[in-house]
């Protein structure tokens, strides 16, 4: 393996590693036609990689007539049904290229805008020890397209932005990964991830191992007196994010 290795490797979880668009979407149909609106799917489309927030103000603006919090509750609690009766769906090559970063003794950290007992459902699931730390929507200090969240993330890491590489699906997201200094590579879904920044575009993880994300890395990290993209940054929470120092509970990007 080349020795260009990066200090971690800061995964999106919604259409990244799991895809579990269909089960946000699946859920926001019959939420909307409840309070008698309708819901295409192109503006389902139109929620990928927001914070549940924002995505919540839309659906009120759809005519769902309820608290911007109980409508992430409600979205929330029927994707995690879903992912009792289902499990995982994990994204092609996805489980497989984590395991290998783990094998390979590389950090590795979720981000995500799902509330973090999803995330820890999610991460609960998987047949081994996945992820050093957790970033999920009810952590982070301002939601993707902002890059507070991998910033988070690498602080809870011990580890520089400019030293990591983040995995993405959605615009919003690669946003945020770019902004933070990380080296970002976008590998679509739902969405076009055209003049989104990515340094990269795969068009799956398949195949894809440890081997390849350190030639990536070494390919396109920032050379040495390079600033780092860090604009509208903020200071992480501190302590709030190792899974080892037992992390609570509490559509994403």
């Amino acid at each position: 393996m080349t020795s260009a290795l990066p200090a971690a490797v800061l995964w999106d979880m919604d259409g990244t590693l799991v895809d579990t668009e269909p089960y946000w979407m699946a859920a926001e149909t019959p939420l909307v036609e409840s309070f008698g609106g309708t819901w295409s799917h192109e503006q389902a489309l139109g929620l990928v990689g927001l914070g549940l927030e924002d995505s919540a103000r839309i659906l009120q603006s759809a005519g769902v007539r309820m608290q911007v919090d109980d409508i992430v509750d409600l979205l929330t609690a029927r994707v995690m049904d879903q992912l009792a009766a289902h499990g995982n769906p994990f994204r092609p090559g996805a489980r497989e290229l984590l395991a290998d970063l783990r094998a390979a003794g590389i950090k590795t950290a979720l981000v995500t805008m799902s509330m973090r007992r999803m995330a820890e459902t999610v991460v609960g699931l998987i047949p081994f020890d996945a992820f050093d730390v957790i970033v999920a929507g009810d952590d982070a200090t301002r939601p993707k397209p902002f890059p507070d969240p991998y910033l988070q993330a690498c602080a809870a890491l011990g580890v520089a932005a400019s030293d990591a590489v983040a995995i993405e699906d959605s615009p919003n997201g690669l946003r945020a990964a770019v902004a933070s200094g990380a080296v970002a590579v976008g590998v679509p879904l739902m969405v076009s991830l055209a003049g989104a920044g990515a340094h990269e575009l795969w068009p799956t993880l398949a195949g894809r191992t440890a081997t390849d994300v350190a030639a990536l890395f070494a390919h396109h990290r920032p050379r040495e007196g390079a600033t780092s993209p860090r604009e509208g940054a903020t200071s992480p929470r501190e302590g709030a994010f190792s899974l080892r120092e037992g992390a609570s509970n509490g559509h994403s990007a």
